[in-house]
């Protein structure tokens, strides 16, 4: 029998897409009143100011996966992320419309595997990776006609970033779908933000190991 590992973003039989992660949304951490779309902020950001978005990321594309690809900051838990600020910012770079000069992460690239990250941007850019975020009709409408209502019943792994604003399981109510929607669930969390496969390499292999070792998959 085949199994499934999902990595930092859980399974959700009804689709990633904003009206599915509204409900999710940790409302002591987002008042609705404040932060109506929570972290997910920056996807109602790029459905109504695209080409901004695009245009923001573009104008360097160096600095701007530099900036994207960071370690994530156990202190940050259970705190707002800045992903929940990009309305009210005007952008992720706010009036600067362009990526703060900073270094790649050390932690997380390789010199050389960061100048191949840049080098396959530079012939398109951001446009086709971020047009995915406008998507969510056709998305929606691909999840509902799914058999079983998107049920999984093949063992599932997901590795969880116990720090990871966006997804993490544990302060918000993201996994609740995929709890309902699995039948032979098992989720491990691991020391991480959401790059959990760039953060925490070497744990994760040894994470998906384990398990397939377990289900003797």
């Amino acid at each position: 029998m085949p199994g499934i590992v999902f990595v930092s973003v859980p399974y959700m039989p009804n689709v990633f897409a904003l009206p599915s992660l509204l409900p999710s949304i940790d409302r002591k951490l987002y008042p609705a009143d404040q932060y109506p779309d929570g972290q997910w902020d920056y996807y109602r950001f790029y459905l109504e100011h695209f080409d901004q978005t695009v245009n923001d990321f573009d104008a360097d594309i160096r600095a701007s996966l530099a900036a994207i690809f960071r370690s994530g900051n156990p202190a940050s838990a259970g705190t707002v992320y800045r992903s929940a600020l990009i309305t009210r910012n005007g952008g992720w770079f706010g009036s600067a419309h362009h990526a703060p000069a900073v270094q790649p992460d050390p932690a997380l690239w390789p010199p050389s595997d960061f100048e191949t990250l840049v080098e396959s941007f530079r012939s398109k850019g951001f446009r086709p990776g971020n047009s995915w975020y406008l998507n969510d009709a056709a998305n929606l409408a691909y999840a509902q006609a799914a058999p079983d209502a998107g049920r999984l019943h093949q063992p599932v792994l997901f590795i969880n970033g116990e720090f990871d604003g966006l997804c993490d399981i544990t302060h918000n109510h993201s996994g609740e779908g995929m709890s309902n929607a699995c039948s032979d669930l098992t989720v491990v969390n691991l020391p991480s933000g959401h790059w959990l496969p760039l953060e925490r390499k070497a744990e994760m292999i040894q994470t998906v190991r384990s398990w397939l070792t377990t289900k003797a998959l």
